[in-house]
């Protein structure tokens, strides 16, 4: 699909956000880590809460983790979601440490739990972006 046909917000990819997307497109998710204090974080940032170094690399991480928080959006903030009103957002703590916003999928809004386990799938919208979402880690 291209992203001219492709309904939803797309995120903006530039030189920093990069390898984050280039790992979702082969299904790894991929998280900077601080290269002097071993901070893992996410979003991407020039430099490190902790330590404030700005020496970082890019760590494959597992992909799993356990929904810190929820809501269910009842509004369509965009025209794409339309379709998908009412829909769940999660904050998914990694096991690694970092927390991200992303989907559930695949899991009944009334059996989303706090501290359930999930685990990253991967969803590619268009030829260019591939975003990740969370599924119930049976």
């Amino acid at each position: 699909m291209s992203a001219a046909t492709y309904t939803k917000p797309l995120p903006k990819i530039d030189e920093r956000t990069k390898p984050h997307w280039e790992g979702n497109a082969v299904h790894e998710l991929r998280v900077q880590r601080c290269d002097d204090c071993g901070t893992t974080r996410f979003p991407a940032s020039r430099w490190c809460a902790h330590c404030l170094s700005e020496k970082t690399s890019w760590q494959k991480v597992s992909g799993k983790g356990k929904v810190w928080s929820w809501c269910v959006f009842h509004r369509a903030y965009f025209k794409g979601f339309e379709s998908d009103v009412p829909y769940a957002v999660a904050l998914v703590e990694l096991d690694e440490g970092p927390k991200m916003y992303s989907n559930l999928v695949g899991i009944p809004r009334d059996q989303i739990k706090i501290g359930m386990r999930v685990r990253a799938v991967f969803d590619k919208v268009t030829d260019d972006v591939t975003l990740v979402k969370f599924e119930e880690d049976k």
